[in-house]
């Protein structure tokens, strides 16, 4: 066994473990790979791990683990990184791009700094699945579209109202006053793995600033809270407009840094624009 050579990178502070696998060989045992290169204390760090592969279908697919070692099928601050990757280390010299993940074939736009280094990236995150059982959910809507917004339901004794958004995977989001650690660290975890969500669940708790800015904090499926979340601020973008709380463009500070969303009316598509920061690199040893 070799050992395998890796790159840190960030999106707006949601922080993986990168591997080329166009240069080396796809790592055997890759959730088991995942708990021991994310833990913080005994590995790399990081909020999980991102595989770069080859792809029939697009530019370089994008397989994710959480720190968990969970599979997940979509991570929108992961994406532009890959992208990011794929562009800097020569894989494809392209500043339009087509990354395949476990949600489909995504298409990226990205913009080269005068370093003709990658600095942000706008990824067209695609149509939101809106409708309960799809995302999946089995809380009940008395709506005619099935969709859940806005619906009261009691976790751990609070009762809170809840939007629910697949973005390629589920998220559910909470509008409160404050984004406490109370209701992040102490409910999230709760909500995460609540039998109605039956593939478990992304939380987003988020404080409206004004119509066409929010504050988010995420509990991460499989991860716990991390500093930002793509899919997350996508649907949160979704789910202000269903809410009648935010406009369809709005920015969204999360804790690493911003995104700017807009859900396009005429396309039903969300687009995400965002930093990608390359970290670090360097080698795993072979166990």
């Amino acid at each position: 066994m070799t050992s395998m050579k890796f790159t840190k990178m960030h999106g707006a502070g949601n922080d993986y473990v990168y591997v080329d696998c166009f240069s080396q060989s796809v790592p055997e045992n890759a959730p088991e790979l995942a708990r021991q290169i994310a833990h913080r204390h005994f590995g790399v760090g990081g909020d999980g791990l991102i595989l770069i592969r080859p792809s029939d279908s697009a530019d370089a697919r994008m397989q994710m683990f959480n720190a968990d070692g969970s599979e997940s099928e979509m991570c929108g601050n992961g994406i532009r990184c890959v992208a990011k990757f794929v562009y800097d280390h020569g894989i494809a010299k392209r500043d339009a791009l087509k990354i395949e993940t476990g949600a489909g074939v995504l298409d990226l736009a990205l913009d080269v700094g005068s370093d003709g280094l990658v600095d942000q990236v706008t990824v067209d995150m695609g149509v939101p699945e809106l409708v309960g059982p799809k995302v999946p959910t089995t809380i009940p809507s008395d709506r005619d579209d099935r969709r859940v917004v806005s619906v009261p339901v009691e976790f751990g004794g609070q009762t809170l109202e809840v939007t629910c958004v697949s973005m390629g995977n589920p998220h559910c989001v909470i509008f409160v006053d404050e984004a406490s650690d109370e209701l992040v660290l102490g409910l999230g975890p709760k909500i995460e793995t609540d039998p109605r969500f039956p593939n478990r669940i992304n939380v987003e708790f988020v404080e409206v600033l004004s119509p066409t800015e929010v504050r988010q904090r995420t509990w991460e499926r499989g991860s716990g809270e991390t500093w930002a979340c793509g899919t997350g601020a996508s649907a949160v973008c979704v789910a202000g407009v269903l809410a009648g709380r935010t406009e369809r463009k709005i920015l969204n500070h999360l804790l690493g840094g911003d995104l700017t969303l807009e859900w396009i009316e005429q396309s039903d598509h969300v687009m995400m624009t965002g930093p990608a920061t390359e970290v670090f690199s360097g080698e795993w040893p072979a166990r």
